[in-house]
């Protein structure tokens, strides 16, 4: 099974959905803020990507800024960053895609080839 997880206006989201689509791969699709992620699908995600779990916030977004997360962040445990990423989907870095049991966070064509390749 192949999901691509992300919001419905984010740009880089736009970009990975017509790269799939224009490489003919059947996917489906997740807005994680309309959807939230819970804190178990969170923890499943970051335990099957190969990255930090610093690489699933989305650092650019307004309300991380907004937040003062990056201020807070080292001293959090990762039980505590998984509840505060799974408390709001634009906290959460995008796209997310997710094939069988490998995952990435972001968009990056050759990885997303080699994974696909795969499935």
């Amino acid at each position: 099974m192949i999901l691509l997880m992300g919001y419905q206006r984010c740009s880089t989201c736009q970009k990975a959905k017509r790269f799939l689509e224009m490489n003919n791969v059947q996917f489906k699709t997740r807005d994680i803020v309309a959807e939230k992620l819970t804190e178990e699908e969170l923890r499943k995600l970051y335990e099957m990507s190969n990255v930090s779990l610093q690489s699933f916030w989305n650092t650019s977004g307004g309300v991380y800024r907004q937040m003062r997360i990056k201020d807070t962040i080292h001293s959090m445990s990762e039980d505590e960053q998984i509840k505060l990423l799974a408390s709001n989907g634009m906290l959460v870095k995008r796209p997310i895609l997710m094939v069988n049991d490998q995952v990435t966070v972001g968009f990056k064509e050759a990885t997303y080839l080699d994974m696909i390749r795969q499935a």
